[in-house]
């Protein structure tokens, strides 16, 4: 897939004021500050179309992209971070969970993990409910660039071997850097064939 054009639509605060359901929706999530803005901006080749910031949290609404005019991608908040008060976060978990469980023309969710660090709980549980209730989901490794092919290894072996416990089959699983855009053809691609299947 080649996009040609990418914009901001619009943000919202509850899943029923989105765009109109009429086109297939892509959608990023991960924890707080695990790159998801760049990733964005990377793939989508606009440099701050997604707003990018050094301040874990920053995003805070459900942000519509309308690309190439004819489908949606959907930078969501990020999950698990702490420093916000508690009755905030719950807030913006449960318009999280409205979204996507009620969002019809969702094609799939792509969760984004720092591989940085080894599995967290906190994406390990996410996963786990998105397995429960039937959303389709696929893994998306950040951050690869900073750090050495071995430890990139051994955290991607590691997190599979958590996810292997609860999951028959794992999800697809991509291994990106916002850096030097690795992974970024193998996103659009795969996002192609959901949002144009044959």
């Amino acid at each position: 897939m080649i996009i040609n054009n990418a914009k901001y639509l619009m943000s919202s605060v509850d899943y029923r004021k989105c765009p109109e359901d009429d086109m297939p929706e892509i959608a990023f999530i991960g924890r707080s500050n695990v790159g998801k803005s760049s990733l964005i901006n990377m793939i989508t080749n606009v440099k701050g179309l997604a707003k990018t910031s050094s301040v874990p949290g920053k995003t805070i609404k459900i942000n519509h992209f309308i690309i190439n005019e004819s489908w949606y991608l959907v930078d969501l908040p990020g999950y698990g971070y702490a420093k916000i008060s508690k009755k905030m976060r719950e807030s913006i978990s449960s318009m999280i969970k409205s979204y996507i469980l009620k969002r019809k023309n969702l094609v799939c969710l792509f969760v984004l993990i720092d591989s940085r660090i080894p599995a967290q709980q906190a994406d390990i549980d996410f996963m786990y409910w998105l397995g429960i209730n039937s959303v389709p989901f696929s893994i998306v490794f950040t951050k690869s660039d900073k750090i050495s092919t071995r430890v990139l290894n051994s955290n991607f072996e590691n997190f599979c071997k958590v996810l292997s416990e609860t999951w028959e089959k794992l999800p697809s699983v991509i291994i990106t850097s916002s850096h030097n855009r690795k992974g970024k053809d193998t996103i659009l691609e795969y996002i192609g064939t959901l949002v144009n299947p044959k």
